[in-house]
């Protein structure tokens, strides 16, 4: 449990230091909504993208999955699924931002790529996977990139996901770092320079300033999104749950 709570800590919460009573929301014991921004810092952007008719909740999700990595540079977002109606995308901040400086950041990302997708640009309270929904009793938890299209119908796991599992989801991802954040924001930026409607720039805080370097963290091909799985996929994420699979094969008349 310590790994998996040193993980979300590294990545996503900042000034936290409840680590019983996330031990507790983890274990399905009481589900707590936390708050990414404390103390007028935010090191998480979350974003959601709502079920969907043909799992274009799915396709969407990987178009800007991979759009943020290929095209802004930034390292591999984690992927969720809610325990209810939706995906989630995680982007990790080294150095942690105000809140509105991460709604803006977002607000440019959304009309840059998923601009008909309805989402909450201020929304900062968030169930912290993997955690038990209340309303539906599926499990939130991070899945494996490459396999995420096979939850696209329940978006949550009915078994308890395993703890050593979800870690090793985590530990393999990097924080945005203050450079690579400004670079992204300026292309954003750049991208949208003809728009009326685009927002001023926010000075970044002092602690988020970038070092002068000419060094941008780049994806490898490792990191891309995939919107379909192999069977050595599956079964690989499977056992990494501590799930055995059984297979049918049914023969056809």
């Amino acid at each position: 449990m310590q790994k998996l709570i040193s993980e979300l800590k590294r990545l996503y919460l900042h000034d936290f230091h409840d680590d019983e009573q996330l031990a507790r929301h983890l274990r399905g014991e009481h589900t707590i909504s936390v708050d990414l921004a404390r103390g007028d810092l935010q090191r998480a952007i979350v974003i959601d993208f709502h079920k969907a008719e043909g799992e274009q909740h799915w396709l969407r999700l990987c178009d800007v999955a991979n759009a943020i990595q290929q095209e802004l540079e930034l390292p591999a977002p984690a992927v969720s699924v809610s325990g209810g109606d939706s995906y989630q995308l995680w982007l990790s901040l080294a150095q942690p931002l105000s809140p509105d400086q991460a709604r803006q950041f977002l607000a440019l990302l959304h009309k840059a790529y998923f601009e008909d997708e309805i989402i909450d640009l201020g929304r900062t309270a968030v169930e912290l996977p993997p955690c038990q929904h209340v309303a539906t009793g599926l499990w939130a938890a991070f899945i494996n990139p490459s396999m995420g299209g096979a939850l696209a119908e329940d978006l949550g796991l009915e078994v308890t996901p395993s703890e050593s599992a979800q870690a090793g989801f985590l530990e393999k991802l990097d924080s945005i770092s203050a450079e690579a954040f400004q670079h992204a924001l300026d292309k954003l930026q750049a991208k949208h320079a003809a728009s009326d409607s685009v927002p001023a720039p926010l000075p970044l805080s002092p602690t988020a300033r970038p070092k002068q370097s000419h060094h941008v963290n780049k994806p490898t091909p490792d990191h891309l999104l995939l919107k379909d799985a192999t069977l050595e996929d599956i079964v690989r994420h499977l056992h990494a749950m501590g799930i055995e699979p059984t297979f049918r094969h049914v023969l056809k008349d």
